[in-house]
Protein backbone atom coordinates (compact mmCIF):
# COMPACT_ATOMS: atom_id res chain seq x y z
CA UNK A 1 0.00 0.00 0.00
CA UNK A 2 1.45 3.91 -0.95
CA UNK A 3 1.90 5.89 2.02
CA UNK A 4 -0.90 8.34 2.61
CA UNK A 5 -0.12 12.19 0.96
CA UNK A 6 -0.46 14.97 3.39
CA UNK A 7 -4.12 15.96 2.17
CA UNK A 8 -5.16 12.27 3.05
CA UNK A 9 -3.37 12.34 6.32
CA UNK A 10 -5.13 15.69 7.32
CA UNK A 11 -8.62 14.43 5.98
CA UNK A 12 -8.69 10.95 8.18
CA UNK A 13 -7.06 12.82 10.89
CA UNK A 14 -10.61 15.56 10.76
CA UNK A 15 -12.77 12.49 9.99
CA UNK A 16 -10.98 10.72 13.29
CA UNK A 17 -11.73 13.76 15.38
CA UNK A 18 -15.23 14.36 13.95
CA UNK A 19 -16.14 10.49 14.81
CA UNK A 20 -14.58 11.13 18.28
CA UNK A 21 -16.09 14.22 19.16
CA UNK A 22 -19.55 12.87 18.34
CA UNK A 23 -19.01 9.85 20.29
CA UNK A 24 -18.29 12.34 23.01
CA UNK A 25 -21.29 13.50 22.71
CA UNK A 26 -20.71 16.86 24.62
CA UNK A 27 -20.52 19.05 21.76
CA UNK A 28 -23.79 19.33 19.50
CA UNK A 29 -22.98 17.38 15.79
CA UNK A 30 -23.40 20.46 13.63
CA UNK A 31 -21.06 22.66 15.43
CA UNK A 32 -18.17 19.47 15.28
CA UNK A 33 -18.87 19.23 10.93
CA UNK A 34 -18.78 22.61 10.75
CA UNK A 35 -15.70 23.00 12.57
CA UNK A 36 -14.20 20.29 11.01
CA UNK A 37 -15.73 22.16 7.41
CA UNK A 38 -13.32 25.25 8.76
CA UNK A 39 -10.55 23.41 9.87
CA UNK A 40 -9.95 21.71 6.54
CA UNK A 41 -10.71 25.28 4.23
CA UNK A 42 -7.76 26.58 6.72
CA UNK A 43 -5.26 23.78 6.40
CA UNK A 44 -5.87 24.15 2.16
CA UNK A 45 -7.67 20.55 1.97
CA UNK A 46 -10.75 22.17 0.62
CA UNK A 47 -10.85 25.08 -2.22
CA UNK A 48 -12.17 28.43 0.21
CA UNK A 49 -14.56 28.77 -2.51
CA UNK A 50 -16.13 25.33 -2.50
CA UNK A 51 -15.95 25.73 1.36
CA UNK A 52 -19.68 26.31 1.53
CA UNK A 53 -20.81 24.05 -1.55
CA UNK A 54 -22.46 21.43 0.26
CA UNK A 55 -24.90 24.42 1.61
CA UNK A 56 -26.01 24.70 -2.23
CA UNK A 57 -26.40 21.02 -2.82
CA UNK A 58 -29.49 19.31 -3.90
CA UNK A 59 -29.55 16.56 -0.79
CA UNK A 60 -29.10 19.36 1.90
CA UNK A 61 -31.84 21.30 -0.24
CA UNK A 62 -34.13 17.92 -0.45
CA UNK A 63 -34.02 16.92 3.37
CA UNK A 64 -35.06 20.93 4.47
CA UNK A 65 -37.89 20.51 1.88
CA UNK A 66 -39.02 17.18 3.01
CA UNK A 67 -39.58 18.43 6.47
CA UNK A 68 -41.50 21.66 5.22
CA UNK A 69 -43.75 19.34 3.29
CA UNK A 70 -44.39 17.21 6.08
CA UNK A 71 -45.14 19.78 8.64
CA UNK A 72 -47.88 20.64 5.33
CA UNK A 73 -49.36 17.24 5.72
CA UNK A 74 -49.74 17.18 9.52
CA UNK A 75 -51.25 20.91 9.64
CA UNK A 76 -53.61 19.99 6.92
CA UNK A 77 -55.54 17.23 8.87
CA UNK A 78 -53.79 14.59 6.05
CA UNK A 79 -52.17 12.41 8.55
CA UNK A 80 -55.13 12.90 11.13
CA UNK A 81 -57.29 11.21 8.29
CA UNK A 82 -55.18 7.65 9.24
CA UNK A 83 -54.32 8.21 12.92
CA UNK A 84 -57.83 9.07 13.55
CA UNK A 85 -58.34 5.11 13.21
CA UNK A 86 -56.15 4.15 15.36
CA UNK A 87 -57.40 4.00 19.19
CA UNK A 88 -58.58 0.89 19.59
CA UNK A 89 -57.31 -0.11 22.93
CA UNK A 90 -58.98 -3.68 22.47
CA UNK A 91 -56.13 -5.11 20.08
CA UNK A 92 -53.95 -7.59 21.18
CA UNK A 93 -49.86 -5.70 21.42
CA UNK A 94 -48.52 -7.63 18.70
CA UNK A 95 -51.96 -6.55 16.51
CA UNK A 96 -51.63 -3.00 17.79
CA UNK A 97 -47.91 -2.90 16.83
CA UNK A 98 -48.46 -4.62 13.29
CA UNK A 99 -51.02 -1.90 12.49
CA UNK A 100 -49.60 1.04 14.12
CA UNK A 101 -46.34 0.00 12.80
CA UNK A 102 -47.52 -0.52 9.21
CA UNK A 103 -48.86 2.87 9.51
CA UNK A 104 -46.12 4.86 10.53
CA UNK A 105 -43.77 2.93 8.18
CA UNK A 106 -46.14 3.87 5.11
CA UNK A 107 -45.79 7.24 6.00
CA UNK A 108 -42.34 7.30 6.61
CA UNK A 109 -41.82 6.41 3.07
CA UNK A 110 -43.39 9.28 2.06
CA UNK A 111 -42.30 12.07 4.89
CA UNK A 112 -39.73 12.28 6.99
CA UNK A 113 -39.30 9.61 9.31
CA UNK A 114 -38.92 11.62 12.52
CA UNK A 115 -42.03 13.96 11.66
CA UNK A 116 -44.10 10.18 11.37
CA UNK A 117 -42.85 9.00 14.57
CA UNK A 118 -43.36 12.61 16.25
CA UNK A 119 -46.82 12.36 15.06
CA UNK A 120 -47.70 8.63 16.15
CA UNK A 121 -45.91 9.19 19.35
CA UNK A 122 -48.46 10.85 20.91
CA UNK A 123 -51.67 8.18 19.55
CA UNK A 124 -49.52 5.12 20.67
CA UNK A 125 -48.72 6.55 24.49
CA UNK A 126 -52.54 6.85 24.70
CA UNK A 127 -53.76 3.05 23.20
CA UNK A 128 -51.00 2.30 25.73
CA UNK A 129 -52.66 4.24 28.26
CA UNK A 130 -56.07 2.75 27.98
CA UNK A 131 -55.08 -0.59 27.39
CA UNK A 132 -53.55 -0.01 30.94
CA UNK A 133 -49.75 -1.02 29.44
CA UNK A 134 -46.25 0.28 29.36
CA UNK A 135 -45.89 2.22 26.85
CA UNK A 136 -42.24 1.50 26.49
CA UNK A 137 -43.65 -2.14 25.09
CA UNK A 138 -45.19 -0.39 21.77
CA UNK A 139 -42.49 2.70 21.35
CA UNK A 140 -39.31 1.02 20.47
CA UNK A 141 -41.21 -1.16 17.92
CA UNK A 142 -43.08 2.02 16.56
CA UNK A 143 -40.02 3.59 16.56
CA UNK A 144 -38.02 0.75 14.60
CA UNK A 145 -40.80 0.74 12.35
CA UNK A 146 -40.45 4.04 10.93
CA UNK A 147 -37.00 3.82 10.26
CA UNK A 148 -38.10 0.66 8.34
CA UNK A 149 -40.18 2.37 6.42
CA UNK A 150 -37.99 5.27 5.44
CA UNK A 151 -36.14 2.78 3.40
CA UNK A 152 -38.42 2.36 0.70
CA UNK A 153 -38.53 5.62 -1.27
CA UNK A 154 -35.73 8.44 -2.03
CA UNK A 155 -37.53 10.92 0.74
CA UNK A 156 -37.96 8.75 3.32
CA UNK A 157 -34.51 9.08 5.31
CA UNK A 158 -31.74 11.51 4.34
CA UNK A 159 -29.09 8.40 3.71
CA UNK A 160 -31.53 7.69 0.67
CA UNK A 161 -31.10 11.08 -0.52
CA UNK A 162 -27.43 11.46 -0.14
CA UNK A 163 -26.52 8.18 -1.68
CA UNK A 164 -28.54 9.32 -4.59
CA UNK A 165 -26.73 12.79 -5.31
CA UNK A 166 -23.53 11.18 -4.81
CA UNK A 167 -24.18 8.56 -7.40
CA UNK A 168 -25.54 11.50 -9.54
CA UNK A 169 -22.24 13.39 -9.07
CA UNK A 170 -20.07 10.57 -9.87
CA UNK A 171 -21.77 7.81 -12.16
CA UNK A 172 -23.87 10.95 -13.85
CA UNK A 173 -27.37 9.77 -12.54
CA UNK A 174 -29.58 9.84 -9.62
CA UNK A 175 -31.58 7.10 -8.26
CA UNK A 176 -35.03 7.77 -9.03
CA UNK A 177 -38.19 8.22 -6.46
CA UNK A 178 -39.04 4.20 -5.87
CA UNK A 179 -35.61 3.01 -7.01
CA UNK A 180 -35.19 1.58 -3.15
CA UNK A 181 -38.52 0.02 -3.03
CA UNK A 182 -38.15 -3.61 -3.93
CA UNK A 183 -34.86 -4.37 -1.53
CA UNK A 184 -36.04 -1.63 1.10
CA UNK A 185 -39.65 -2.63 0.88
CA UNK A 186 -38.89 -6.17 1.75
CA UNK A 187 -36.88 -5.36 4.67
CA UNK A 188 -39.73 -3.38 5.83
CA UNK A 189 -42.03 -5.98 5.38
CA UNK A 190 -39.45 -8.58 7.12
CA UNK A 191 -38.89 -6.40 9.84
CA UNK A 192 -42.09 -5.31 11.12
CA UNK A 193 -43.12 -8.80 10.90
CA UNK A 194 -40.23 -9.53 13.48
CA UNK A 195 -41.32 -6.75 15.79
CA UNK A 196 -44.72 -7.25 15.68
CA UNK A 197 -44.42 -11.29 16.57
CA UNK A 198 -41.36 -11.40 18.48
CA UNK A 199 -39.39 -8.13 18.64
CA UNK A 200 -42.04 -6.45 21.31
CA UNK A 201 -41.30 -9.62 23.90
CA UNK A 202 -37.44 -8.94 23.91
CA UNK A 203 -38.02 -5.11 25.16
CA UNK A 204 -36.70 -5.14 28.62
CA UNK A 205 -39.35 -4.47 31.80
CA UNK A 206 -37.88 -1.98 33.75
CA UNK A 207 -38.64 -1.07 37.42
CA UNK A 208 -41.94 0.59 37.65
CA UNK A 209 -42.54 0.31 33.81
CA UNK A 210 -40.87 3.71 32.53
CA UNK A 211 -44.42 5.43 34.52
CA UNK A 212 -42.36 8.35 35.39
CA UNK A 213 -41.39 8.87 31.95
CA UNK A 214 -44.96 8.26 31.15
CA UNK A 215 -45.97 10.93 33.58
CA UNK A 216 -43.24 13.73 32.25
CA UNK A 217 -45.14 12.40 28.59
CA UNK A 218 -48.72 12.78 29.52
CA UNK A 219 -50.23 16.60 28.27
CA UNK A 220 -51.64 18.08 30.98
CA UNK A 221 -56.02 17.71 30.88
CA UNK A 222 -57.76 21.12 29.99
CA UNK A 223 -61.33 22.06 31.18
CA UNK A 224 -62.14 23.43 27.87
CA UNK A 225 -65.60 24.18 25.87
CA UNK A 226 -66.07 23.87 21.95
CA UNK A 227 -69.24 25.27 20.58
CA UNK A 228 -71.91 23.86 17.85
CA UNK A 229 -71.81 25.96 15.24
CA UNK A 230 -74.83 27.28 13.36
CA UNK A 231 -76.09 24.58 10.81
CA UNK A 232 -74.35 21.53 12.32
CA UNK A 233 -75.65 18.22 11.97
CA UNK A 234 -75.61 18.09 15.80
CA UNK A 235 -78.59 20.13 16.67
CA UNK A 236 -81.47 18.49 17.50
CA UNK A 237 -79.30 15.09 19.03
CA UNK A 238 -78.78 13.78 22.73
CA UNK A 239 -75.15 14.98 24.18
CA UNK A 240 -75.31 11.23 25.12
CA UNK A 241 -75.22 10.50 21.01
CA UNK A 242 -71.55 11.47 20.77
CA UNK A 243 -69.91 10.06 24.32
CA UNK A 244 -68.30 7.14 21.49
CA UNK A 245 -66.94 9.71 19.69
CA UNK A 246 -65.43 11.33 22.81
CA UNK A 247 -64.23 8.20 23.88
CA UNK A 248 -62.11 7.35 21.19
CA UNK A 249 -60.56 10.50 21.18
CA UNK A 250 -59.91 10.40 25.10
CA UNK A 251 -62.19 13.27 25.93
CA UNK A 252 -64.72 13.68 28.84
CA UNK A 253 -67.63 15.16 28.32
CA UNK A 254 -68.43 16.96 31.48
CA UNK A 255 -71.72 18.90 30.69
CA UNK A 256 -73.45 21.31 28.55
CA UNK A 257 -73.37 25.30 28.76
CA UNK A 258 -76.28 26.77 27.10
CA UNK A 259 -76.63 31.28 26.90
CA UNK A 260 -73.26 31.73 29.06
CA UNK A 261 -74.58 29.33 31.66
CA UNK A 262 -73.48 25.48 32.87
CA UNK A 263 -76.37 23.79 33.43
CA UNK A 264 -76.56 21.74 36.44
CA UNK A 265 -75.28 17.90 36.13
CA UNK A 266 -73.98 15.94 32.97
CA UNK A 267 -77.10 16.78 30.64
CA UNK A 268 -76.97 13.18 29.04
CA UNK A 269 -80.21 13.17 27.12
CA UNK A 270 -80.46 17.14 26.66
CA UNK A 271 -81.60 17.93 23.29
CA UNK A 272 -77.89 19.82 21.62
CA UNK A 273 -78.50 23.15 19.33
CA UNK A 274 -76.64 25.11 17.80
CA UNK A 275 -74.68 28.50 19.78
CA UNK A 276 -74.64 25.61 22.62
CA UNK A 277 -70.95 24.65 24.75
CA UNK A 278 -69.98 21.27 25.14
CA UNK A 279 -67.49 21.31 28.15
CA UNK A 280 -65.20 18.79 27.99
CA UNK A 281 -62.10 17.45 29.24
CA UNK A 282 -58.95 16.82 27.25
CA UNK A 283 -55.01 17.18 26.19
CA UNK A 284 -54.36 19.60 22.99
CA UNK A 285 -53.93 17.33 21.11
CA UNK A 286 -57.14 15.00 21.71
CA UNK A 287 -58.92 18.69 22.01
CA UNK A 288 -58.07 19.04 18.41
CA UNK A 289 -59.64 15.79 17.20
CA UNK A 290 -62.39 15.80 18.92
CA UNK A 291 -63.35 19.36 17.37
CA UNK A 292 -62.46 18.02 14.18
CA UNK A 293 -64.40 14.95 14.24
CA UNK A 294 -67.27 16.59 15.32
CA UNK A 295 -66.99 19.49 13.24
CA UNK A 296 -67.21 21.72 16.53
CA UNK A 297 -66.07 25.58 16.41
CA UNK A 298 -63.35 27.17 19.08
CA UNK A 299 -65.44 29.98 19.27
CA UNK A 300 -68.92 31.35 18.81
CA UNK A 301 -69.84 33.51 16.12
CA UNK A 302 -69.74 37.06 18.05
CA UNK A 303 -66.28 36.14 18.79
CA UNK A 304 -64.89 34.95 15.59
CA UNK A 305 -65.84 38.45 14.24
CA UNK A 306 -63.93 40.24 17.10
CA UNK A 307 -60.69 37.95 16.95
CA UNK A 308 -60.30 39.11 13.13
CA UNK A 309 -58.33 36.03 12.52
CA UNK A 310 -59.83 34.26 9.05
CA UNK A 311 -57.45 33.07 7.08
CA UNK A 312 -54.17 33.26 9.36
CA UNK A 313 -52.34 30.64 10.95
CA UNK A 314 -53.62 29.96 14.42
CA UNK A 315 -51.16 28.79 17.08
CA UNK A 316 -51.95 26.89 20.42
CA UNK A 317 -49.96 28.40 23.47
CA UNK A 318 -49.60 26.49 27.07
CA UNK A 319 -48.59 29.22 29.33
CA UNK A 320 -48.79 29.05 33.57
CA UNK A 321 -50.11 32.21 35.41
CA UNK A 322 -47.41 33.23 38.21
CA UNK A 323 -48.75 35.42 41.35
CA UNK A 324 -47.85 38.81 39.56
CA UNK A 325 -49.57 38.41 35.82
CA UNK A 326 -52.02 40.53 34.33
CA UNK A 327 -54.80 37.93 33.96
CA UNK A 328 -54.74 36.45 37.89
CA UNK A 329 -57.30 36.71 39.82
CA UNK A 330 -59.61 38.57 36.85
CA UNK A 331 -61.25 36.12 33.27
CA UNK A 332 -61.21 36.53 30.00
CA UNK A 333 -64.03 37.85 29.46
CA UNK A 334 -62.94 40.85 32.30
CA UNK A 335 -59.53 41.18 30.78
CA UNK A 336 -61.24 41.75 26.64
CA UNK A 337 -58.92 38.70 25.92
CA UNK A 338 -60.63 38.25 22.52
CA UNK A 339 -60.93 42.01 21.65
CA UNK A 340 -57.45 43.40 22.85
CA UNK A 341 -55.38 40.54 21.97
CA UNK A 342 -57.02 38.33 19.17
CA UNK A 343 -57.09 35.27 21.20
CA UNK A 344 -59.49 33.18 22.83
CA UNK A 345 -58.86 31.01 26.35
CA UNK A 346 -59.77 27.35 25.25
CA UNK A 347 -58.94 25.98 28.53
CA UNK A 348 -57.56 26.16 32.34
CA UNK A 349 -55.74 23.46 33.89
CA UNK A 350 -55.72 23.85 37.77
CA UNK A 351 -54.80 20.99 39.57
CA UNK A 352 -56.69 18.88 41.87
CA UNK A 353 -59.72 21.53 40.94
CA UNK A 354 -62.28 20.94 38.35
CA UNK A 355 -63.44 23.92 36.85
CA UNK A 356 -67.50 23.97 36.94
CA UNK A 357 -68.40 27.56 35.64
CA UNK A 358 -68.27 28.40 31.37
CA UNK A 359 -63.94 28.74 31.19
CA UNK A 360 -63.85 31.92 29.79
CA UNK A 361 -65.56 33.40 32.86
CA UNK A 362 -63.91 31.62 35.28
CA UNK A 363 -61.53 33.50 37.36
CA UNK A 364 -57.82 32.87 36.63
CA UNK A 365 -55.70 32.10 39.72
CA UNK A 366 -52.02 32.08 39.99
CA UNK A 367 -50.54 28.22 39.49
CA UNK A 368 -53.12 27.42 36.39
CA UNK A 369 -52.27 26.02 33.29
CA UNK A 370 -53.71 28.47 30.37
CA UNK A 371 -54.86 26.78 27.21
CA UNK A 372 -54.55 29.81 24.20
CA UNK A 373 -55.52 30.29 20.79
CA UNK A 374 -54.72 32.84 18.79
CA UNK A 375 -52.65 34.08 15.56
CA UNK A 376 -49.78 32.65 14.78
CA UNK A 377 -46.61 34.49 15.33
CA UNK A 378 -48.18 37.05 18.26
CA UNK A 379 -47.08 33.89 20.64
CA UNK A 380 -44.47 36.23 21.98
CA UNK A 381 -46.09 39.53 22.70
CA UNK A 382 -49.54 37.63 23.80
CA UNK A 383 -47.24 36.03 26.87
CA UNK A 384 -45.71 39.09 27.86
CA UNK A 385 -49.08 40.96 27.63
CA UNK A 386 -50.84 38.61 30.16
CA UNK A 387 -47.35 38.28 32.16
CA UNK A 388 -47.39 34.20 31.97
CA UNK A 389 -44.76 32.06 31.22
CA UNK A 390 -44.85 29.87 28.11
CA UNK A 391 -44.35 26.06 29.04
CA UNK A 392 -42.15 24.52 26.20
CA UNK A 393 -42.95 24.77 22.42
CA UNK A 394 -44.97 21.56 22.19
CA UNK A 395 -45.16 22.49 18.47
CA UNK A 396 -49.30 22.58 19.17
CA UNK A 397 -50.73 23.99 16.04
CA UNK A 398 -54.43 24.15 15.40
CA UNK A 399 -55.27 21.68 12.52
CA UNK A 400 -57.53 23.17 9.47
CA UNK A 401 -59.04 20.17 7.66
CA UNK A 402 -60.53 22.83 5.38
CA UNK A 403 -57.19 22.33 3.16
CA UNK A 404 -56.77 18.36 3.66
CA UNK A 405 -57.47 17.44 0.07
CA UNK A 406 -56.18 19.99 -1.31
CA UNK A 407 -52.63 19.61 0.58
CA UNK A 408 -52.87 15.59 -0.35
CA UNK A 409 -53.56 16.60 -4.06
CA UNK A 410 -50.76 18.52 -4.28
CA UNK A 411 -47.92 16.28 -2.94
CA UNK A 412 -49.50 13.17 -4.59
CA UNK A 413 -49.17 15.55 -8.22
CA UNK A 414 -45.46 16.62 -7.32
CA UNK A 415 -44.22 12.52 -6.42
CA UNK A 416 -45.83 11.30 -9.34
CA UNK A 417 -43.85 13.96 -11.89
CA UNK A 418 -40.74 13.11 -9.98
CA UNK A 419 -41.27 9.83 -10.30
CA UNK A 420 -41.42 9.11 -13.74
CA UNK A 421 -38.78 12.24 -14.33
CA UNK A 422 -40.61 15.10 -15.78
CA UNK A 423 -39.34 16.83 -13.10
CA UNK A 424 -36.42 17.19 -10.64
CA UNK A 425 -37.15 15.95 -6.85
CA UNK A 426 -36.05 19.23 -5.53
CA UNK A 427 -37.70 21.67 -7.68
CA UNK A 428 -40.99 19.49 -7.23
CA UNK A 429 -40.47 19.62 -3.42
CA UNK A 430 -39.87 23.46 -3.52
CA UNK A 431 -42.94 23.80 -5.97
CA UNK A 432 -44.70 22.19 -3.17
CA UNK A 433 -43.63 23.68 -0.84
CA UNK A 434 -44.57 26.95 -2.36
CA UNK A 435 -47.79 26.18 -3.18
CA UNK A 436 -48.54 25.40 0.39
CA UNK A 437 -47.88 28.94 1.38
CA UNK A 438 -49.59 30.26 -1.55
CA UNK A 439 -52.69 27.92 -0.47
CA UNK A 440 -52.40 28.86 2.91
CA UNK A 441 -51.46 24.95 4.41
CA UNK A 442 -48.57 26.29 5.96
CA UNK A 443 -47.59 30.13 7.17
CA UNK A 444 -44.61 31.85 5.78
CA UNK A 445 -43.12 31.63 9.13
CA UNK A 446 -43.49 27.73 9.14
CA UNK A 447 -41.21 27.49 6.56
CA UNK A 448 -38.20 28.34 8.79
CA UNK A 449 -39.82 26.54 11.99
CA UNK A 450 -39.64 23.43 10.78
CA UNK A 451 -36.39 23.15 8.75
CA UNK A 452 -33.91 21.17 11.19
CA UNK A 453 -31.16 23.44 11.04
CA UNK A 454 -28.66 21.69 12.32
CA UNK A 455 -29.36 18.82 10.01
CA UNK A 456 -28.58 21.21 7.24
CA UNK A 457 -25.57 22.12 8.65
CA UNK A 458 -24.39 19.00 9.54
CA UNK A 459 -25.12 18.10 5.69
CA UNK A 460 -23.37 21.42 4.27
CA UNK A 461 -20.31 20.68 6.01
CA UNK A 462 -19.80 17.02 5.81
CA UNK A 463 -20.68 16.57 2.28
CA UNK A 464 -17.31 19.45 1.05
CA UNK A 465 -15.55 17.53 3.41
CA UNK A 466 -16.60 13.60 1.72
CA UNK A 467 -15.93 15.47 -1.46
CA UNK A 468 -12.41 16.05 -0.13
CA UNK A 469 -11.75 12.52 0.93
CA UNK A 470 -12.95 10.97 -2.37
CA UNK A 471 -11.10 13.35 -4.57
CA UNK A 472 -7.55 13.03 -2.19
CA UNK A 473 -8.37 9.15 -2.74
CA UNK A 474 -8.91 9.17 0.63
CA UNK A 475 -12.42 6.63 -0.08
CA UNK A 476 -10.24 4.79 -2.11
CA UNK A 477 -7.70 3.92 0.74
CA UNK A 478 -10.48 2.78 2.96
CA UNK A 479 -12.16 0.60 0.04
CA UNK A 480 -8.61 -1.41 -0.82
CA UNK A 481 -8.63 -1.98 2.72
CA UNK A 482 -12.14 -3.52 2.92
CA UNK A 483 -11.07 -5.69 -0.78
CA UNK A 484 -7.50 -6.96 1.01
CA UNK A 485 -9.28 -8.25 4.00
CA UNK A 486 -11.78 -10.35 1.79
CA UNK A 487 -9.09 -11.29 -0.51
CA UNK A 488 -10.12 -13.94 -2.18
CA UNK A 489 -13.59 -14.12 -1.04
CA UNK A 490 -16.69 -13.71 -3.21
CA UNK A 491 -18.00 -10.17 -4.13
CA UNK A 492 -20.73 -10.98 -1.71
CA UNK A 493 -19.03 -11.45 1.10
CA UNK A 494 -17.37 -8.03 0.69
CA UNK A 495 -20.53 -6.63 0.05
CA UNK A 496 -21.50 -7.56 3.11
CA UNK A 497 -18.50 -6.73 4.73
CA UNK A 498 -18.78 -3.22 3.46
CA UNK A 499 -23.15 -3.20 5.22
CA UNK A 500 -21.79 -4.58 8.29
CA UNK A 501 -19.26 -1.83 8.45
CA UNK A 502 -21.77 0.77 7.38
CA UNK A 503 -24.02 -0.41 10.11
CA UNK A 504 -21.59 -0.10 12.82
CA UNK A 505 -20.96 2.95 12.02
CA UNK A 506 -24.40 4.55 11.74
CA UNK A 507 -25.15 2.96 15.14
CA UNK A 508 -22.58 5.10 16.76
CA UNK A 509 -22.47 8.24 14.29
CA UNK A 510 -25.43 10.13 12.66
CA UNK A 511 -26.64 8.07 9.97
CA UNK A 512 -26.53 10.91 7.46
CA UNK A 513 -23.19 11.51 7.87
CA UNK A 514 -22.17 7.39 7.90
CA UNK A 515 -23.93 7.95 4.45
CA UNK A 516 -21.68 11.03 3.18
CA UNK A 517 -18.55 9.07 4.02
CA UNK A 518 -19.29 5.28 2.84
CA UNK A 519 -21.43 5.74 -0.37
CA UNK A 520 -17.74 6.69 -1.84
CA UNK A 521 -16.41 4.00 -0.40
CA UNK A 522 -19.22 1.81 -2.11
CA UNK A 523 -18.08 3.12 -5.61
CA UNK A 524 -14.45 2.38 -5.08
CA UNK A 525 -15.02 -1.28 -4.14
CA UNK A 526 -17.22 -1.86 -6.76
CA UNK A 527 -14.52 -0.07 -9.19
CA UNK A 528 -11.96 -2.16 -7.53
CA UNK A 529 -13.49 -5.33 -7.89
CA UNK A 530 -14.83 -4.22 -11.73
CA UNK A 531 -18.32 -4.89 -11.06
CA UNK A 532 -21.36 -2.27 -10.72
CA UNK A 533 -21.56 -0.19 -7.86
CA UNK A 534 -25.22 0.03 -7.77
CA UNK A 535 -25.23 -2.80 -5.15
CA UNK A 536 -22.63 -1.77 -3.36
CA UNK A 537 -24.99 2.00 -2.98
CA UNK A 538 -27.84 -0.29 -1.89
CA UNK A 539 -26.37 -1.78 0.68
CA UNK A 540 -24.67 1.18 2.00
CA UNK A 541 -28.37 3.01 2.08
CA UNK A 542 -29.88 0.44 4.00
CA UNK A 543 -26.68 -0.53 6.21
CA UNK A 544 -26.97 3.93 7.18
CA UNK A 545 -30.56 3.75 7.81
CA UNK A 546 -30.40 0.91 10.12
CA UNK A 547 -29.51 2.18 13.31
CA UNK A 548 -31.04 -0.06 16.26
CA UNK A 549 -28.31 -1.02 18.68
CA UNK A 550 -28.22 2.42 20.28
CA UNK A 551 -30.37 5.52 20.83
CA UNK A 552 -28.17 7.92 19.44
CA UNK A 553 -27.71 6.28 15.70
CA UNK A 554 -31.13 7.64 14.82
CA UNK A 555 -32.95 10.64 15.71
CA UNK A 556 -36.12 8.35 16.09
CA UNK A 557 -34.42 6.04 19.00
CA UNK A 558 -33.91 9.25 20.60
CA UNK A 559 -37.40 10.65 20.38
CA UNK A 560 -38.60 7.64 22.46
CA UNK A 561 -35.68 7.10 24.72
CA UNK A 562 -37.49 9.38 27.70
CA UNK A 563 -41.12 8.81 26.81
CA UNK A 564 -40.82 4.61 27.17
CA UNK A 565 -38.19 5.08 29.74
CA UNK A 566 -35.42 3.27 28.39
CA UNK A 567 -32.07 3.24 29.15
CA UNK A 568 -29.25 3.07 26.57
CA UNK A 569 -28.71 -0.63 27.26
CA UNK A 570 -32.07 -1.52 26.17
CA UNK A 571 -31.75 -1.01 22.68
CA UNK A 572 -29.73 -3.86 21.08
CA UNK A 573 -31.58 -6.58 22.83
CA UNK A 574 -34.94 -6.12 19.78
CA UNK A 575 -32.26 -4.23 17.77
CA UNK A 576 -29.18 -6.78 17.71
CA UNK A 577 -31.62 -9.86 15.99
CA UNK A 578 -32.83 -6.75 13.84
CA UNK A 579 -29.72 -5.92 12.49
CA UNK A 580 -28.60 -9.81 11.98
CA UNK A 581 -32.21 -10.29 10.01
CA UNK A 582 -32.15 -7.23 7.95
CA UNK A 583 -28.33 -8.01 6.51
CA UNK A 584 -30.19 -11.70 5.85
CA UNK A 585 -32.87 -10.47 3.85
CA UNK A 586 -30.92 -7.17 2.26
CA UNK A 587 -27.78 -8.72 0.28
CA UNK A 588 -29.77 -11.75 -1.29
CA UNK A 589 -32.38 -9.30 -2.23
CA UNK A 590 -29.79 -6.41 -3.58
CA UNK A 591 -28.80 -9.02 -5.77
CA UNK A 592 -31.63 -10.04 -6.70
CA UNK A 593 -32.77 -6.61 -7.90
CA UNK A 594 -29.28 -5.23 -8.64
CA UNK A 595 -26.76 -7.91 -9.69
CA UNK A 596 -23.30 -6.99 -9.84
Amino acid sequence: MHPMTADQTILFALFGAVFALLLWGRIRYDLIAFSALLAAVLLHVIPAERAFAGFGHPATVVVALVLVVSAGLVRSGAVFLITRTLIDASRSLGGHIAFIGGIGAVLSAFMNNVAALALLMPVDIQTARKAGRPARLSLMPLSFCTILGGMVTLVGTPPNIVIAEIRRDQLGESFRMFDFAPVGGVIALVGIAFVALLGWRLVPKAKGEGALAEVRERAKDYVAELKVPTGSALAGRRLFEIYDTAEQNDVAILGLARDGTRRYGLQRNTMMEEGDAIVIEASPEALDEFRAALSLDFTDDDEKQRLGIAGEGLSIIEAVVPENARIAGRTARQLGLAKRQRTVLLGISREGRRISKEVRRTIVRPGDILLLLGPEGDETSLTDWLGVLPLADRGLVVTDFTKVWLAIGIFALAVTMAAIGWVYLPVALGVVVVAYVLTGVLSISDLYDHIEWPVVVLLGSMIPLGAALDEAGGTALIAQALVDLGSGWPAWVLLTLLMIVTMTLSDVLNNTATAVVAAPVGIQMANSLGVSPDPFLMAVAVAASCAFLTPIGHKNNTLILGPGGYTFGDYWRMGLPLEILVVAVAIPMILLVWPF
